[in-house]
């Protein structure tokens, strides 16, 4: 037996070896599915099979990038080399490419990013004189977007008086119209947007049997990652692929089903044993990541899905500490607790940044989370912010890079045609627009022959489009000798663009210099990657389709040591020693927004369950007893997730509190009620309360809290308080007095924190400790 193979488990070695046929793999938390995987592509080719016939399917390019790493390392990179591995949306792109002109497209389309694909549904809206208010750009991308998923063509939503119909309801009745010129507009300027990539796909098998044929004989062994996060439209396409061999392996785990929103089907992975004959079915119940209390947790959680597979998880790892869970009064006091929680770990245990995350439902959450982390003077890093491939600077040089490869590209043309200026206006570009509508030509195609037009443009601005033109081209002729990098580097040059950049000395234009720089170096990095890979140049097209494909996770390359703060959807798939999971809270985790059904409530707990599933060493559960939430402070209610863990996993750091029920009636309208009984609290069952030790006696001697200050005649004197007084505050901690000012209630004093820095405070609200 190969040497790799004795690395394996018994479970995991069955479906492994598993050589032919329909197979799932059902994989719990941290089961070593991603071993199983790549061990059994290893496997494949070490029993004859061709790597060229072996197609894997992954969700992000870095699960693609580790698994080529590691089976390179087992049979040699030059057969690696030869593999077709990579997220839907790469594979499936690179097909496109070869199968273009059938649909009518070029082979070197760009693929339009979701600012790309919004700025072109605002201008559909503005050219129909559509009210934004009412159309509103994003929300039609949506609908738009979620159409595409479901394989719902431009002729087949004008086919369906039902969709027309709730369109209308939701006073949008023109969307088909926006759909039809969003979908022209892309064709004309021969682009895709993401869902395209899936959707064309699609169309492109279902039209051209022979296309089918040709891709089914080529991938004769197929393998998906994460099957129950695929939506309809990529469950189709594998399925139409699988089918003459019925070579497949499926893997994954219903209970990290959480992609709803986003079109990903539970049933693809619930009803796999239906779809192909003979299906073997394999279990990974193992947990190799965390300890004994985290996987019990979770599994007390998901048992409570009614909708699942049957499996269960157990680890032989320690026993670990309980799920440590914790109340605080504000989102401000959940901020502080995490970060000191975080800092005095790190200290004791002499950890990095990076084994900590904090995850929370909402990325609005992150604010409280940053600002206590920045107190402390602890790096972190957001993921699923703005994009770096996001930021101005680096969108214009893409832009350029765009026109190059594809000079039909009218949101490329638009956006760098004036930048750096070049005396080319508004109305000039309105006038070109118009034109290329009237024609039915491109914008670039209308400034070749501007001649010809009669655009009313004066010979000045002919001139200067004319010389956009001719550096456009050069860029196209050097295109053909020279790498991604090499192109980059000139058109940044001879654009003007870094001279631009460079007339901008404030701090924020060194950092777009900066930034241009990393784009730089990544493309260099890019070149020298792709000399690893067959048949591939390391040329600009390549490097725009890994752009425009890319996550934020893919570009992290874990180097930098940083906590880590995302949103439980982004963290999938990744693991941390160390896990918060904050706003514990009804209405916020389950959201508000996911409870109206009992499957909305299940994907909700299958989130929680993907949360409690990334800690391996220690998870922590935070709430709040009131939250800012849409400029309104409300009471929170601890989520019900909390009181679904078994309660031999759970450990309260706070004391449980019932939830605070104000009552909306008086309850003398209901009779008598003698006051006094109210007033009187019954004795507590059990032991008599005791005093405080010695011990706690000895510190509470040295610490006095300040007595009250609402009185007029306050006197900072009378309180204790004197400049040099060492005094302790609930939220910054401890500091010195280093001015006292005022009088009586408006008595102020000014305190040098530890950690909180100089603050100037009014006394009689301060609640101060004298620190003797």
């Amino acid at each position: 037996m190969q040497e790799y193979l004795s690395q394996l488990n018994e479970a995991q070695l069955a479906p492994t070896i598993q050589k032919d046929g329909a197979m799932i793999v059902i994989a719990g938390a941290g089961s070593g599915k991603t071993r199983v995987l790549t061990y059994r592509i290893a496997f494949l080719m070490s029993k004859g099979v061709d790597p060229f016939n072996i197609l894997a399917l992954t969700f992000t390019n870095k699960a693609a990038r580790e698994m080529k790493k590691r089976i390179s390392e087992i049979v040699g990179s030059s057969e690696a080399k030869n593999l077709w591995m990579g997220t839907f949306h790469s594979i499936f792109a690179k097909i496109l490419r070869f199968e273009a002109d059938k649909l009518g497209y070029p082979s070197n389309f760009t693929i339009y990013d979701t600012q790309d694909s919004q700025s072109v549904i605002r201008a559909v809206i503005k050219e129909m004189n559509l009210d934004k208010d009412v159309y509103k750009y994003k929300q039609v991308y949506s609908r738009i977007s979620s159409y595409k998923n479901s394989l719902v063509t431009v002729k087949a939503y004008f086919s369906n008086p039902e969709l027309m119909e709730a369109d209308a309801m939701a006073k949008m009745p023109r969307l088909g119209e926006i759909y039809k010129s969003y979908c022209d507009k892309c064709f004309k300027a021969g682009a895709m947007d993401f869902d395209d990539l899936l959707l064309k796909t699609n169309e492109l098998l279902t039209r051209f049997p022979e296309v089918l044929a040709k891709y089914q004989n080529r991938f004769r062994y197929i393998l998906v990652d994460e099957y129950q996060d695929t939506n309809h439209s990529q469950y189709l396409i594998v399925r139409a692929l699988s089918d003459k061999f019925q070579n497949i392996c499926v893997v994954g785990d219903d209970a990290q089903s959480i992609y709803a929103f986003r079109g990903a089907n539970i049933n693809n992975i619930l009803n796999f044993q239906k779809d192909y004959d003979d299906v073997k079915m394999f279990r990974l119940e193992q947990n190799y990541r965390s300890t004994k209390n985290i996987v019990n947790a979770a599994n007390s959680i998901i048992e409570k899905n009614k909708t699942r597979l049957d499996k269960v998880v157990w680890t032989a790892n320690d026993e670990g500490n309980k799920i440590k869970i914790n109340r605080t009064m504000t989102d401000g006091d959940e901020g502080r607790f995490v970060a000191s929680n975080i800092f005095e770990t790190k200290m004791n245990e002499q950890l990095d940044n990076g084994d900590f995350a904090i995850l929370y439902r909402t990325n609005a959450q992150s604010r409280a989370m940053e600002d206590a982390l920045r107190k402390r003077d602890i790096p972190y890093r957001i993921y699923g912010g703005l994009s770096f491939y996001q930021r101005k600077e680096i969108k214009d040089v893409i832009s350029y890079l765009r026109l190059i490869l594809n000079p039909k590209d009218e949101e490329a043309l638009k956006r760098v045609i004036n930048y750096p200026a070049r005396g080319i206006g508004q109305t000039t570009i309105e006038r070109l627009t118009v034109a290329a509508n009237h024609y039915d030509k491109s914008m670039f195609e209308v400034m070749q022959h501007i001649e010809k037009i009669g655009l009313n443009i004066n010979k000045g601005t002919q001139q200067k489009l004319q010389d956009f033109v001719v550096m456009i081209q050069s860029f196209q002729v050097l295109n053909k000798s020279q790498d991604a990098f090499m192109m980059a580097e000139h058109v940044t040059k001879k654009t003007g663009l870094f001279t631009e950049l460079k007339k901008d000395g404030t701090p924020e234009g060194i950092a777009r210099i900066e930034n241009i720089e990393e784009l730089l170096n990544g493309m260099r990095d890019f070149v020298e990657e792709q000399k690893e890979i067959a048949d591939s140049t390391g040329s600009l097209n390549e490097f725009l389709e890994d752009v425009a494909l890319a996550t934020d996770l893919d570009n992290d390359n874990g180097d930098d040591d940083r906590v880590a703060l995302m949103t439980v959807h982004l963290a999938k798939g990744l693991e941390f020693p160390y896990v918060y999971i904050v706003g514990m809270e009804e209405e916020l985790f389950p959201s508000g927004m996911s409870m109206n059904t009992r499957a909305e409530l299940e994907e909700e707990r299958r989130l929680f369950y993907v949360a409690l599933t990334r800690a391996e060493k220690q998870a922590y559960l935070t709430y709040t007893q009131s939250r800012y939430r849409w400029g309104k402070l409300i009471d929170a209610e601890p989520s019900r997730f909390i009181d679904e863990i078994e309660d031999s996993y759970k450990e309260y750091l706070t004391p449980i509190t019932q939830h605070r029920f104000k009552p909306l009636l008086d309850a003398d309208i209901f009779g008598e009620v003698d006051h006094s009984k109210l007033r009187l609290k019954k004795p507590t069952a059990g032991k008599p309360p005791t005093g405080p030790t010695e011990e706690q006696l000895r510190k509470l001697r040295k610490i006095r809290p300040v007595a009250s200050a609402t009185e007029k005649n306050f006197s900072a004197a009378d309180a204790n308080l004197h400049v040099g007084t060492m005094v302790e505050h609930q939220r910054f901690g401890k500091g010195r007095i280093t001015k006292i000012e005022g009088i009586g209630a408006d008595t102020k004093a000014e305190i040098d924190f530890d950690n909180g820095g100089l603050k100037k405070l009014l006394l009689r609200f301060a609640k101060l400790s004298v620190i003797e």
